[in-house]
């Protein structure tokens, strides 16, 4: 039997549901933690910036308007397709952060709780954020979570693929869509990532997943009048400072970069309710005769 050729996998940027190679066409090379090359990734330019934020605007109305139900079971089944392709995340971790199977094994399995556990948070975040409120007069007056829009989402780093739904899933799954921009020195499980999402549930434009120089990507985004807010948790000081002053042109929601010392602590609700708006309505209860309230 004739050895075969190795087929090498292409990676590609993830924009409006389809993969399109970089506008640009540049590429850079993706290493291990030893510097062994691993593959090519696209290197993204302000053009693809700027047509992922096109992609998630026409998501948004359609994405923010489905139930909260719905969100949670387009999300489940993202989780069930992570956990159908274990075993290829696992080798992208262990390449992409220099870890043993056994522990890139045990981040996978982290990330797939993860993801289910924000599934599980799309109908119940309105209960915790919203309510009635106790006002003087016949009026009921109701407080419910209502979604910013797009969200810029600058991924961790070192984490490439824990770290990475811990930041993107908690945007989604309240009703945002999303401009991710991938780990630069580790990009693969993020790219791998765009694949589930494609072949789930999940409409086109609600994720997009950008890769390349990260701030190079980021100064559009941060500048962009149509990109409502921005994560910052893949930006270090220097360029976090940078684009939350380009952030302020038009008053975008900025979540600053947080330290997290261990991504497998349970994360709270913090990252979902950073991206909510709160709506409250006033409605008059009818009138108000002398044995109570009449409706």
């Amino acid at each position: 039997m004739s050895d075969r050729l190795s087929v090498f996998k292409t990676y590609k940027l993830y924009v409006g549901g389809k993969f399109p190679r970089s506008e640009s066409g540049r590429l850079y090379e993706v290493t291990d933690s030893k510097g062994n090359w691993l593959a090519n990734a696209p290197q993204s330019s302000r053009k693809d910036a700027r047509d992922a934020v096109v992609a998630a605007r026409k998501a948004f109305g359609g994405w923010a308007g489905a139930t909260a139900y719905n969100r949670g079971q387009v999300l489940y089944r993202v989780a069930e397709m992570l956990e159908g392709r274990r075993d290829q995340f696992v080798r992208e971790v262990a390449d992409a952060e220099g870890l043993g199977k056994s522990k890139a094994a045990a981040v996978v399995d982290a990330t797939v709780d993860r993801w289910v556990w924000y599934a599980g948070w799309t109908d119940k975040i309105a209960q915790v954020t919203g309510g009635g409120n106790p006002v003087a007069g016949p009026f009921f007056n109701l407080s419910s979570p209502e979604p910013t829009g797009v969200v810029a989402v600058l991924a961790p780093q070192e984490s490439s693929f824990l770290g990475l739904v811990s930041v993107v899933a908690p945007v989604i799954a309240t009703g945002n869509t999303a401009v991710v921009v991938a780990s630069e020195k580790a990009p693969l499980p993020a790219l791998s990532l765009a694949e589930v999402l494609a072949t789930s549930d999940v409409p086109g434009g609600v994720v997009n997943v950008l890769s390349g120089r990260t701030a190079e990507i980021a100064a559009p985004l941060a500048a962009h009048q149509d990109v409502n807010a921005i994560d910052l948790a893949g930006a270090d000081e220097v360029l976090a400072k940078e684009l939350e002053i380009a952030a302020a042109d038009n008053l975008k929601r900025v979540l600053r970069p947080q330290p997290v010392d261990d991504w497998t602590a349970t994360p709270g609700t913090d990252r979902m309710t950073a991206f909510l708006e709160t709506k409250t309505v006033w409605h008059p209860t009818g009138a108000l005769g002398a044995s109570g309230s009449s409706y």
